[in-house]
């Protein structure tokens, strides 16, 4: 197939110009290698296409039919050919990124409407998981998460700096109940647990050397770090969020942080992609936009 392409891209370039001398210069190639492209496509088609004089090169009324034929499809793949090379160079299209929601509201949503002012033509279709997520078998352009859950052989570029959690309470909840002041304390609370793909998270906290993991109960296990918020704050229970999504609670005492020199800074977000060799324009425009300046 694409021999005979070339063959037909070959024969309609020298019946436009009415020349091989003219013809091979466009194609960048011998007139000798054109003449030998054209006599294999009419011994092929068993066809005389051109006719030939030591002064001028004319199509027959077979290679005028011929070139009416293949003409408007040949144009349709060079226009096709000019397009995907756009792509690459032109900040344009759909990116489809998978993140956590988390991510979405504390990565993205701050820059998007600047990038959506730079970047007009492109489109970004956000699809938010609680997760690890394999961006080739979802046929993902790009995901945003944790640093410790991305693959050995992705790409990765941080786009926030290190996090920290938090774990907080309502003052109502505490009204009733004393501080934990060690993470074997939160067997006596009622914790909110967020549940991921693997299963319910195990509260980790580190101090120093010492490490400690919990598996926490509760009245309710989500999804979803913000709706863990909004169930600590209507007092329902301890929750565990980035500290980040909590601060403002925090400052206006609606939520009450304890354990907090138990809760030392953890990698932050990650942009990665797979290592693809012709990186789209699009996504090279966002890794721009997400970088950490």
């Amino acid at each position: 197939m694409k021999s005979e392409l070339n063959e037909l891209a070959a024969f309609a370039m020298v019946a436009r110009e009415r020349s091989f001398t003219r013809a091979a210069s466009k194609l960048g190639v011998s007139q000798s290698a054109l003449s030998h492209t054209i006599r294999g496509l009419e011994q092929r088609l068993d066809l005389r296409l051109l006719a030939r004089t030591t002064k001028s090169v004319a199509p027959t009324a077979a290679g005028v039919a011929l070139l009416q034929e293949v003409s408007p499809a040949l144009e349709q793949i060079a226009q096709a050919l000019d397009s995907a090379r756009s792509v690459r160079h032109r900040p344009a299209g759909r990116l489809r990124i998978v993140m956590s929601r988390s991510a979405a509201v504390m990565v993205l949503l701050p820059r998007l409407a600047a990038f959506a002012e730079a970047y007009p033509e492109i489109v970004l279709d956000v699809v938010t998981v609680t997760g690890p997520v394999d961006l080739v078998a979802g046929e993902f352009d790009a995901g945003i998460q944790l640093g410790e859950y991305i693959q050995k052989d992705m790409v990765a570029m941080p786009v926030t700096p290190d996090l920290r959690l938090a774990v907080v309470g309502s003052p109502r909840y505490f009204a009733s109940r004393a501080i934990p002041q060690k993470p074997a304390d939160l067997n006596d609370h009622r914790c909110i647990t967020l549940r991921l793909p693997g299963g319910p998270y195990r509260w980790e906290f580190q101090r120093g050397r010492k490490s400690v993991t919990i598996g926490v109960n509760g009245p309710l296990v989500i999804d979803d770090t913000h709706l863990v918020i909004e169930a600590a704050l209507a007092g329902a229970g301890l929750g565990m969020a980035y500290e980040e999504q909590v601060a403002g609670h925090i400052a206006k005492r609606r939520l009450v942080r304890v354990l907090e020199d138990w809760t030392p800074p953890i990698p932050g977000f990650f942009l990665y992609y797979p290592n693809r060799r012709h990186q789209p324009a699009a996504l090279a425009a966002l890794v721009n936009a997400l970088r950490i300046r």
